[in-house]
């Protein structure tokens, strides 16, 4: 049921959004292009939105199939598909996205001066179809260049946790929490050895994990495992359960967790369901619960409750996959240390808006795909 609402909301944020975006590029065009838009502009933009509404169209088939019958089928990896279905979409998707946050403060900021000064109506007509077409026309080039740049880098975000009466022996103790690697045909081996490289250039005493190492198949399982397992940290690598790691067979989610795990471990990484861990560092522990939050299973309250109250040490952490707001306020109540959870993707998408990111995640670490934390105590 969940699959079928999230697919109906993402219909209607896309119907709007696209919607609200061709009636104002109608209107930049209009003013600034007035032949075209006689002549050629109703084919383009008729050609345009079929091609760019063909992968959510495919999308819509795919989760409607799986409803049907609960079997899901997954798209071809071929880079033809990529490059001439599913980028466009995704380009232009968030092409309006970004647009749309201006756009809509310029319209009210036009209705408002057509209150106020209606002599000059055909002056703001104007003035705003050319903030219009700067506006898009920046983002044009702005989106494509940024999804290339992030799709290249690997960000690392640096924080300094303090805490009273800390143990002598945690301090500038560093860890490394990443989340959400998702190997699959466009996080390759290339891409994953980058970011493994990122990671271990800071030296972390202990890596912490949120989970999904795969995006779904059994192809890739060996290589997520086999590149994790290139981390380097003196007090070890250690993940939780994230949602695709139960994916890989996707109506078997036993074997696929077991294949997961088995890998992983072969590649000295631990993969914890709903345990803890105590990680002695000299005279002082550090104490680490696993919770396990996915789609597929959720932690029993009473699983919970007794992993919480029993967790001691000089340094609590809890560690989970989906930021749950009961698991969140376990956290405060049991007065762990840190909470870190992934699955957000530090919010997947970021807005430019005065060149800053509009979007964070829950929890005390911000995270991104492809990102990592460092946390110096």
């Amino acid at each position: 049921m969940w699959i079928i609402i999230r697919l109906l909301i993402g219909i209607v944020i896309l119907l709007l959004v696209e919607f609200y975006f061709v009636k104002r590029l109608n209107l930049a065009v209009k003013h600034f292009f007035p032949k075209f838009y006689e002549n050629n502009y109703r084919l383009v933009k008729r050609v345009y939105l079929v091609w760019v509404n063909l992968y959510p169209l495919a999308l819509i088939f795919i989760f409607t199939y799986f409803a049907i019958t609960g079997s899901y089928l997954s798209s071809p990896e071929n880079k033809i598909i990529d490059y001439f279905l599913i980028y466009p979409f995704w380009i232009n998707f968030l092409l309006m996205i970004q647009c749309v946050v201006f756009l809509i403060p310029l319209d009210i900021i036009k209705l408002v001066s057509l209150l106020f000064l209606k002599k000059n109506k055909l002056g703001i007509e104007r003035i705003h179809s050319a903030i219009l077409f700067l506006i898009i026309g920046f983002f044009v080039f702005y989106v494509p260049i940024r999804i290339i740049y992030d799709y290249n880098s690997v960000s690392v975000r640096k924080v300094e946790y303090k805490k009273e009466n800390l143990a002598p022996a945690l301090e500038n103790f560093k860890l490394v929490f990443i989340s959400d690697i998702q190997a699959d045909h466009y996080t390759d081996e290339g891409r994953l050895s980058n970011y493994i490289n990122k990671v271990n250039s800071l030296n972390p005493d202990l890596i912490l994990i949120a989970g999904d190492l795969i995006t779904t198949g059994p192809d890739y399982i060996q290589l997520s495992a086999r590149e994790v397992g290139k981390l380097k940290a003196k007090y070890g690598i250690y993940s939780c359960i994230g949602d695709h790691d139960n994916w890989a067979y996707r109506n078997d989610y036993e074997k696929s967790l077991q294949e997961v795990k088995s890998a992983l471990n072969y590649n000295g990484v631990e993969m914890i369901d709903n345990n803890s861990k105590v990680i002695n560092v000299d005279s002082a522990e550090i104490a680490i619960t696993f919770i396990t939050a996915t789609y597929v299973e959720d932690v029993p309250k009473v699983v919970l409750d007794s992993l919480s109250t029993n967790n001691n040490g000089d340094f609590k952490i809890l560690l989970t996959h989906q930021p749950q707001p009961e698991i969140i306020e376990t956290a405060r109540k049991n007065n762990f240390n840190l909470f870190l959870a992934g699955h957000t993707h530090g919010g997947q998408i970021t807005l430019l808006i005065c060149f800053l990111p509009v979007i964070r995640t829950a929890g005390k670490l911000r995270l991104c795909s492809h990102s990592s934390s460092l946390l110096r105590l």
